[in-house]
């Protein structure tokens, strides 16, 4: 299927080619090939290889289009940075948290996380766009699978203050927003440019919680543009 060779999901990398020399044969008694890569000491029956996506080139239909796409490039690079580093926080807030046993230095140590926060990234925050805000919304919940709104009601206190006070000229936003690229076409966009982005080493991948695959995805938004 063409829609299929458009985005194949190849399941080999050059990396065989670069470490072969360092990959040493033998056979057992029961005459089976092991593999031995170097700074490894046990043996195994195979190579485990990364998984890599080819794409296809960029094709758009209208000049708004195209147009469109590279507007939500700009705006979803620009924004991806800040939801990876709030999983970031998220992940070693909560980490810290279970080994705090007195609700109060948990709260002061979330207000020290809020803080930290807020000196290194609110000035910035405040000046995105309406729509860079709502990017951002959607991506929180991509790294997190939580929604900002749900960030706020389990970690009151400091993350209250900081996502209110952030988003306060947003306030067409939704921080209720979850992401579907699955469902929502702007969605897909989004992540497409996420994995090409991670592909050309543009930004640092963090993988997704989320439950979804992006070759599917990509099979099932050109079966329905074609549609």
């Amino acid at each position: 299927m063409k829609s299929i060779a458009n985005i194949s999901f190849i399941i080999f990398t050059l990396i065989y080619g670069s470490v072969s020399a360092q990959v040493e044969e033998v056979k057992d008694s029961v005459d089976v090939e092991l593999y031995k890569i170097e700074g490894d000491s046990v043996y195994d029956t195979s190579i485990t290889l990364n998984e890599v996506y080819v794409f296809a080139p960029l094709k758009f239909a209208t000049k708004e289009e195209k147009l469109r796409y590279y507007i939500l490039r700009r705006k979803t690079l620009k924004v991806y940075p800040y939801a990876k580093m709030a999983a970031e926080k998220l992940v070693v807030l909560n980490d810290s948290l279970k080994k705090i046993k007195k609700k109060s230095k948990k709260r002061k140590y979330t207000r020290q996380v809020h803080k930290e926060i807020e000196d290194q990234f609110s000035e910035r925050l405040k000046k995105l766009t309406r729509t860079e805000g709502q990017i951002l919304i959607k991506l929180i919940n991509r790294q997190t699978g939580d929604t900002a709104f749900g960030l706020v009601k389990e970690l009151r206190n400091g993350w209250r203050a900081f996502w209110y006070n952030t988003s306060a000229k947003f306030f067409k936003i939704s921080i209720k927003a979850e992401y579907h690229p699955e469902s929502v076409h702007e969605d897909y966009l989004i992540e497409d440019i996420l994995q090409r982005a991670f592909a050309k080493g543009r930004l640092k991948e963090q993988p997704t919680v989320l439950n979804y695959n992006y070759t599917t995805l990509t099979n099932k938004w050109i079966t329905k543009k074609k549609k």
